[in-house]
C-alpha cells in the first residue's frame, strides 16, 4: 500500500483513528503523570480536546479540500482545549492547519512543512518553554519529518519514520528534564503525541472505512417535578438563545458584532483564523442565521428557548440549594457592574466559600476536570461585568483561561491563581474601591505570602528525590514537592504541617474533603492548636474529591 497525497477524506480518518486510539489509550498517558496522585488528567484532557476538534470535522458536509478538514479540528480544538497539554495540542493543530492553508491535497513535504508550523505555533503560546515537554516531542518530529520529505514520498513510509523518531523523542524526555527521571516515566503530553500520531497512521494502513467511536455518554439524574406555571418568565425580553460558528470567513468581526447587535441582546461574537463564534439573545433566530449565511458556512448551530430553560433551571437551583445550600449567581440580566469575578472550584463547600465572597460564577471543575476554553468563554458570557477577572485555581487551567480571554472582545484579566487556597486569598484582599491595577498589584502580593498543603494518597510505586513511595500510601505535598508520606491521614496532616509552618505562621485554614467527616477535621484542628498555639486554626468543609485535606497556610 503506497500513498503519495493525502486528500480530505484520508485526512479525515487519520483524525478519526487519532480520536479513537486515544481514547481508548487515555488512561496510560494519565498514569504517566509525575506525582503518584490519582488526579492524573493529560490524557482525559488530550482526548477531550480531540472529541472537540472531531465534532468540527463530522460536522462538515462537503469534504472538499484538506484545507477545510485541518481548519475544522483547528476550530475545534481551540473551543474544546482543556489543560495545558489541551492548549498546547490545539496550538498544534492550528499550526498544522495553516501549514495546510487553501491546499486541496498534501504530499511528504506538505505535511512535514506543516508539522513544523504546528510546533512553532505550539512554542509560541508557551512563555517558557520547558524541553523534555510534548513541545520538545513535537519539534523534533517534525525537524526529522522536514528532512525526511526531501526523499521519501510514500506517506505511509513517512509517517512510519517520524512516529519511530518520535518515541525515540519521547523515550528521551527524562534526560532533558530531571522530574521525569526521577518519577521513572516519560513525558505525559509527549506520550498523547505520539499516540495520536500512531492512531492517526493506524487508520491510514486500514483499507476499510473507520468508525468514530466518540465518548460514552453519561447519564443525566432525574429531576423532581415542578409546576410549570408557577415559574415566571415573563421577563424575558429575547427569548431564544442562539449559538453557531462561522467558517471561512473573512468577515470584519468587529463590524458583523454592530450589525448583529440590532438583532437582540446578550451579544458575544469572538474569531480569528477564518472563524467566528457568537453567542446572542434573539426573538427571531432565523434572522441571525440568515445573517450570518451571508458571511460564510454555518456549523454547530444550537437554539435554546430561553424560557424553558429559565424553568428549568430555577428546578435545578432549587434542587441543587436543597441538597447543598450552594447557590451560585448566574442572572445575566443584573445591570453591568465594575467587576465580577469567575473562579474555578471543585467541591461543595469550597464553592459556597467563593460564592460568600462575592463570587458571580462558579465552573466546577480543578483537579479532577480541567474546563475547556469553551466552557470559560460561556462563563464569561454569563457575567456582567465591566472588569472580568477570571482565577483558574490550578496551575493547568492557566493557558485555557489565556486562551479564552484572548478570544473574547470583553476586558479579561486572568489572576494566576495555581491553587484554590491563592484564589481565595486573592479575593480576600480584593478592594473594590481600587482600580485593576492595583487589584492585580494587592493580589500578587497576598497569595506570596500563602502555601497550599495538600493530603492524598499514591495511585502507584515510584521514587521521588530519593523518597520510595508504595500505592496506596497517604502523601503530603506543598508547592510541588512531596513533604510526608505514611499510611494515617491524620498523621500525615500533621507532618505535612509541621514540616511546612514556620514562625510567622499567623492561620492555617483546613478544607476538609467528601471522605473526611467533621469530627475528624476538629480532631486535627486540636492537634495543630496543641502544636501551633500562636496560630488561628480554622475549619472548613470543602467537599473536594481524591483530597483530604486541602490546607491554606499564611
Amino acid at each position: 500500500m503506497k500513498i503519495e497525497y493525502a486528500n480530505s477524506l484520508l485526512l479525515r480518518k487519520a483524525f478519526i483513528g487519532a480520536a479513537n486510539y486515544l481514547e481508548e489509550n487515555k488512561e496510560d498517558v494519565n498514569a504517566l503523570n509525575v506525582f503518584p496522585v490519582p488526579d492524573g488528567d493529560t490524557g482525559t484532557n488530550m482526548s477531550l480536546t480531540v472529541q472537540s476538534a472531531m465534532k468540527q470535522v463530522l460536522e462538515l458536509e462537503e469534504y472538499n479540500t484538506i484545507s477545510e478538514v485541518a481548519m475544522a479540528a483547528s476550530n475545534g480544538s481551540l473551543m474544546g482545549a482543556r489543560g495545558n497539554s489541551g492548549v498546547i495540542l490545539s496550538q498544534l493543530f492550528r499550526g498544522f492547519a495553516s501549514g495546510l492553508k487553501d491546499k486541496e491535497k498534501a504530499n511528504t513535504i506538505d505535511l512535514a512543512e506543516s508539522f513544523k508550523q504546528a510546533a512553532d505555533m505550539a512554542y509560541k503560546a508557551v512563555m517558557k518553554p520547558t524541553e523534555g515537554t510534548i513541545l520538545t516531542v513535537a519539534r523534533e518530529c517534525a525537524e526529522y519529518a522536514l528532512d525526511l520529505a526531501k526523499r521519501e514520498k510514500d506517506i505511509i513510509v513517512f509517517m512510519s519514520k517520524v512516529i519511530e523518531h518520535g518515541n525515540e523523542s519521547l523515550n528521551n524526555t527524562p534526560n532533558l528534564l530531571p522530574v521525569l527521571k526521577q518519577a521513572g516515566v516519560v513525558d505525559a503530553g509527549g506520550k498523547g503525541l505520539i499516540v495520536i500520531l500512531t492512531g492517526a497512521f493506524r487508520a491510514l494502513t486500514n483499507k476499510g472505512e473507520i468508525e468514530y467511536l466518540g465518548l460514552t455518554a453519561s447519564k443525566k439524574k432525574d429531576t423532581h417535578q415542578v409546576h410549570k406555571d408557577e415559574l415566571e418568565t415573563s421577563d424575558i425580553k429575547f427569548g431564544y438563545c442562539t449559538e453557531f460558528i462561522i467558517n471561512n470567513t473573512n468577515e470584519d468581526v468587529e463590524k458583523f458584532r454592530e450589525e448583529l447587535a440590532l438583532y437582540g441582546d446578550s451579544l458575544m461574537v469572538v474569531g480569528g483564523d477564518s472563524l467566528i463564534k457568537v453567542h446572542v439573545h434573539t426573538n427571531n433566530p432565523g434572522l441571525v442565521l440568515e445573517k450570518a449565511l451571508s458571511v460564510g458556512e454555518l456549523n454547530d448551530i444550537k437554539i435554546d428557548n430561553m424560557r424553558i430553560q429559565h424553568r428549568n433551571l430555577l428546578i435545578q437551583e432549587e434542587e441543587y440549594n436543597e441538597t447543598n445550600n450552594n447557590v451560585i449567581n448566574i442572572d445575566s440580566k443584573k445591570e453591568t457592574k465594575k467587576y465580577s469575578f469567575i473562579t474555578v472550584s471543585m467541591g461543595e463547600g469550597i464553592s459556597k466559600v467563593f460564592k460568600d465572597l462575592g463570587v458571580d460564577y462558579v465552573i466546577p471543575g480543578g483537579q479532577t476536570m480541567n474546563p475547556s476554553t469553551e466552557d470559560i468563554l460561556d462563563a464569561v458570557e454569563k457575567v456582567n461585568g465591566e472588569n472580568i477577572i477570571i482565577f483558574p485555581n490550578n496551575g493547568n487551567i492557566v493557558l485555557a483561561a489565556n486562551q479564552a480571554k484572548e478570544m473574547s472582545e470583553r476586558n479579561i484579566h486572568v489572576f494566576p491563581s495555581k491553587t484554590i487556597a491563592e484564589g481565595i486569598v486573592a479575593l480576600l484582599h480584593f478592594n473594590f474601591e481600587d482600580n485593576i491595577e492595583e487589584n492585580l498589584e494587592t493580589m500578587e502580593e497576598a497569595v506570596e505570602h500563602v502555601k497550599t498543603g495538600q493530603v492524598t494518597y499514591a495511585v502507584r510505586d515510584t521514587e521521588i528525590d530519593g523518597i520510595k513511595i508504595k500505592k496506596d500510601n497517604i502523601i503530603g505535598i506543598c508547592e510541588g514537592d512531596i513533604k510526608a508520606i505514611g499510611e494515617d491521614i491524620q498523621d500525615v496532616s500533621l507532618e505535612l504541617i509541621k514540616k511546612v509552618a514556620d514562625e510567622e505562621t499567623e492561620l492555617i485554614t483546613i478544607f476538609y474533603g467528601e471522605n473526611i467527616d467533621e469530627e475528624k477535621a476538629n480532631i486535627l484542628r486540636e492537634l495543630l492548636e496543641e502544636e501551633f498555639g500562636d496560630c488561628d486554626i480554622e475549619v472548613v468543609y470543602g467537599g473536594q474529591p481524591l483530597y483530604y485535606y486541602i490546607f491554606s497556610i499564611e
